[in-house]
């Protein structure tokens, strides 16, 4: 979209939820997803595309965002395209580029940002259930691991 110098996903790292689904809860993927249907909760991904059928009623976060379809909350991303069919009712933050184009319906700030990429990351998007947290909270052990070390806090 941008240029070359982008990695390209691949299709088998591609998702799609079609115009017959209906999702309501949290989605975190380390991919990028395809969104034909609706939902309702937040979207955390690397590359979110919302086709024309497309509904989310909640916030975005990605790399690379596409609105073609239907947006109602606030839109993160480095690079942000609303297309000409997209419509935005929410706040936009980008760090690199924003195109909107011809017909493109924003109601909402638009923010530029420094950051350059967004903070997600594999931890990140699939990090600890709420149990796991709570059993932090209360007391329970939590294992942190790194490249260099593993340690047991």
């Amino acid at each position: 979209m941008f240029g070359d110098k982008k990695k390209k996903i691949k299709d088998s790292e591609r998702s799609l939820i079609s115009e017959t689904v209906s999702i309501e809860g949290t989605i975190n993927s380390s991919g990028a997803i395809d969104i034909a249907g609706l939902i309702k909760g937040p979207v955390h991904s690397r590359e979110i595309i919302v086709r024309e059928t497309g509904s989310i009623t909640g916030t975005i976060e990605a790399d690379l965002v596409e609105i073609h379809g239907h947006m109602d909350g606030k839109v993160i991303g480095a690079d942000v395209v609303i297309g000409s069919t997209g419509t935005v009712k929410g706040d936009i933050e980008f760090g690199n580029n924003l195109k909107t184009e011809n017909g493109a319906d924003i109601d909402g700030y638009i923010k530029k940002t420094n950051a350059a990429k967004s903070k997600l990351s594999a931890d990140f998007l699939f990090s600890k259930s709420k149990d796991e947290k709570k059993s932090k909270e209360n007391g329970g052990s939590e294992t942190v691991v790194n490249k260099e070390s593993e340690a047991i806090v």
